[in-house]
């Protein structure tokens, strides 16, 4: 009780301080006040302090709450408070004050992002500023309040890095809670009411806008809020049917009447400043509304038609992209990727014949998709961390005004590979090659690498007789060349042969090779003319083999091309062809250990969320349920069949996807487990 009263006693005086210090904004008195007391307890004090003071300036002085923020900032800054005091501080003032107050309000917190960013901000106060955000957009509403729900998601953006997986939508979920409500039902009224006379005429064309357009016009979204939908057999037919009757509509009823039919009534009748004014605004809606009445208007609306348009160019860039998420089944066959891409130009020349400035607005959503696939390969490469590109190199002329840059130490550059479990080989290309496998020897010990070419479908390919230095310059290549001289020991009679004449140099050498086998080939044909039908049959045989194998194929398989961060697709890829391939031969970063399948699986609770992740269907899901008795260990069985029977399967391809459920214990679990 006496520790009670002191603290009290102690806030009661900080607060008197803090009053006198603010009025005179003179931080230093607040500063020398408290220099002779415990930090701890000082900290403590000030921030209720603090937030005392708030109450009484809400209430007296509300137009002082932005210095009073950037005067707390400023003690924070000395120690003073802990540095969490200044947003919670803002979430109290969003907490009193109405919403166009608030918005006001958050202007200040829009222009103190740096200050947000800083080191002794950032960490503490984003989830905070997190939370305080998400506390403001639950209280707005998305359509009446849009532009401020809009400057906050634009806040958080600037605020957090591209990184931070709090914001992202990792595993391309959908928000399948955004449902379009529609008169849908077939009573007479309904009917009636949108039968009747609803015709729009121009001198052109005529649109007739009944019960079945208006029912096909708004079941569309059920599409767009679940594209995946669209890879169901019956759901493909009813959107294709649907999308050709709403586009034949667009194509059908043109705007452009609508805009000579306004300007001739402007001209018959003059217009006041305000109607002027009222068409140089543009009308914004978050949603439209879907009353049968208004579709007619809706249609003759340039904005509206943009939107449904826009719609559809964003489905089908899913469809036919490639996301890491998507199951193997949800791919488009052949004549719906034609559909989709005859579609798409429709869809662009409309845009591009929609008032006003259709074929600029039709380039500018063009160039915003295309941005868009940069941002989808990014979050399929696993969303790496930004970071800022290297100095351009120096032209010839610079280097001789600027003294050289020292070059960088082998043992740093050594250190920094081992820390990323890699190895540095001195050589750019030795370096990749083995670097794409964690074990080497078990990749060269395959099958499919133990394969030699025949000389004449490697060296002749592309080059005829006397070609010379004119083939190509396949000679001049390092990698070509060194696969021609193994070839060439191996298979041809004039590599060892003696002779007078030194070789200056390797591509004038490798020249000459081309053209001597050249001759050879040509030399064989025509003595294999001259021999019957079945010689002839042999021979045909033989050289349709042989030019199966092109240049490109067997540098692909000598050594196979990608990326270094996929290193666990290799060994999955040199087996594919081995049917008595065994699972306890896989990569040790693609198998997982009893350790962690046990660890990862007494952590996985929601273990049916992660199996749908996985790909499994419902009666898989209910046979895992019904076989084992607990929760740890029906994940532990869904766990080992994926791990068996999916290629993809790796203990960081699971990482990833928990992460992405935010499965933090269960991903601990399997980070510390080995």
């Amino acid at each position: 009780m006496t520790e009670r009263n002191g603290f009290e006693e102690l806030r009661a005086k900080y607060k008197d301080v803090l009053s006198k210090a603010f009025a005179t904004n003179n931080i230093d008195l607040l500063d020398s006040f408290s220099k002779n007391t415990n930090e701890t307890d000082r900290k403590a004090a000030m921030d209720q302090a603090f937030r005392d003071k708030l109450l009484d300036l809400l209430i007296e002085e509300p137009d002082t709450l932005e210095s009073y923020v950037c005067f707390c900032i400023e003690s924070c800054r000395r120690h003073m408070v802990t540095p969490t005091m200044p947003v919670v501080l803002l979430g109290d003032i969003f907490d009193a004050l109405t919403l166009n107050k608030c918005e006001k309000m958050f202007t200040y917190v829009e222009n103190g992002v740096n200050i947000w960013k800083e080191d002794l901000f950032f960490i503490a106060c984003k989830n905070n500023l997190l939370r305080m955000c998400n506390d403001l957009l639950r209280r707005l509403s998305r359509s009446q309040n849009t532009v401020f729900c809009g400057r906050i998601l634009l806040f958080l953006a600037k605020f957090f890095p591209f990184s931070e997986r709090s914001g992202l939508n990792i595993v391309s979920e959908f928000n399948l809670e955004n449902i379009t409500e529609f008169g849908g039902d077939s009573s007479s009224t309904l009917k009636d009411s949108l039968d009747e006379d609803m015709v729009v005429e121009d001198e052109k064309s005529k649109l007739s806008i009944d019960y079945n357009l208006y029912c096909r016009f708004w079941s569309l979204q059920d599409f767009f809020r679940n594209p995946n939908t669209c890879y169901n057999k019956i759901q493909w037919k009813t959107f294709v049917a649907h999308s050709g009757s709403v586009l034949s509509a667009f194509s059908s009823y043109k705007l452009e009447a609508v805009e000579l039919q306004t300007s001739k009534m402007n001209r018959l009748k003059p217009m006041t400043d305000v109607e002027m004014q009222e068409t140089k605004e543009q009308h914004y809606f978050a949603k439209f509304l879907t009353n049968q009445k208004l579709l007619e208007l809706q249609l003759s609306d340039s904005n509206f038609r943009r939107c449904v348009l826009i719609q559809f160019l964003i489905l089908f860039q899913y469809l036919s992209s490639t996301v890491k998420f998507k199951m193997e089944s949800q791919e488009l066959k052949q004549d719906q990727a034609e559909w989709v891409k005859e579609t798409t130009s429709l869809v662009y020349k409309l845009l591009g014949e929609t008032p006003p400035n259709g074929k600029k607005f039709a380039e500018c959503v063009k160039h915003i998709l295309k941005r868009e696939e940069h941002w989808n390969n990014w979050k399929n490469d696993g969303c790496p961390e930004f970071q800022k590109p290297k100095p351009p190199v120096q032209s010839d002329s610079d280097d001789i005004r600027r003294p050289s840059k020292r070059r960088r130490p082998v043992g740093d550059i050594i250190k920094e590979y081992e820390g990323q479990n890699k190895h540095y080989m001195g050589n750019n290309e030795l370096t990749k090659l083995w670097n794409l496998c964690p074990d080497n020897l078990t990749a060269c010990r395959t099958k499919e690498r133990d394969f030699m070419p025949s000389l004449e479908s490697y060296m002749v390919t592309g080059a005829e007789p006397g070609a010379g230095a004119g083939s190509g310059r396949r000679t001049a290549c390092g990698g070509w060349g060194w696969r021609a001289l193994r070839l060439l020991a191996r298979r041809s009679p004039h590599f060892f042969v003696h002779t007078n004449n030194p070789i200056g140099r390797l591509p004038d050498y490798l020249d000459d090779m081309v053209e001597r086998v050249a001759r050879e080939v040509a030399a064989n044909a025509a003595a294999a003319n001259t021999n019957g039908d079945a010689g002839n049959d042999k021979a045909d045989k033989q050289e349709a083999a042989e030019e199966e194998i092109t240049e490109e194929q067997i540098e692909a398989d000598l050594i196979k091309e990608g990326d270094t961060a996929d290193i666990e697709q290799v060994p999955d890829s040199t087996h594919g062809g081995e049917e008595d391939y065994d699972k306890s031969t896989r990569s040790r970063v693609t198998m997982i250990t009893p350790t962690q399948l046990e660890a990862v699986s007494t952590k996985l609770a929601d273990w049916k969320k992660l199996a749908v992740k996985l790909g499994y269907k419902p009666d898989e899901i209910q046979y895992f349920d019904s076989e084992n008795a607990t929760d740890p260990a029906r994940a532990k069985n869904m766990l080992q069949l994926w791990f068996d029977d999916d290629e993809d399967a790796s203990v960081e391809n699971l990482l990833y996807i928990m992460e992405g459920l935010e499965f933090t214990e269960a991903c601990e679990a399997l980070k510390n487990a080995k």
